[in-house]
């Protein structure tokens, strides 16, 4: 749908005064809460569209998106009845990776993922090793905003 007022947040589609089939404009919005709200991905970023998506599906497009994707980057594409339709991430929105249960996360225009963090092992000085591992650890706490570092 172009050309139509849209909420600030998620672009949906609001209804113009003496529109003709409103229930189009309604729809199209529902289709669009039923993707954010608790946003999950299938996996992603990728750059290739799926052979066969179930409608409601959603994947991150990965850069330099083919197919259907072509120039949809960074987009979440969410697949549905009448196609694709794509809807652009804002900064701080985060969605689960269904794949991996990872929880990604928008900032700084692109998509991040969590780190994985090594666990101590062996060595002379452990004391180091330790203070790295919890470095990254409060690093990757911070990532999924259950703690400000001040």
């Amino acid at each position: 749908m172009t050309d139509m007022p849209a909420t600030p947040r998620l672009g949906l589609p609001l209804l113009a005064v003496a529109q003709a089939q409103k229930e189009v404009t309604h729809n199209e919005a529902l289709v669009v809460l039923d993707a954010l709200v608790h946003a999950a991905v299938e996996a992603g970023p990728i750059a290739a569209p799926p052979a066969m998506p179930a409608e409601g599906q959603c994947w991150i497009v990965g850069s330099a998106a083919t197919g259907e994707w072509s120039g949809q980057d960074g987009t979440i594409a969410l697949w549905t009845a009448g196609g694709w339709r794509f809807l652009a991430p804002r900064e701080g929105m985060r969605v689960i990776r269904l794949a991996d249960r990872a929880r990604i996360r928008y900032d700084g225009g692109e998509w991040t993922e969590p780190v994985t963090i090594a666990a101590p092992s062996g060595g002379a000085v452990i004391d180091v090793e330790a203070r790295a591992a919890l470095a990254a650890l409060i690093l990757a706490i911070e990532a999924q905003g259950l703690m400000i570092s001040g």
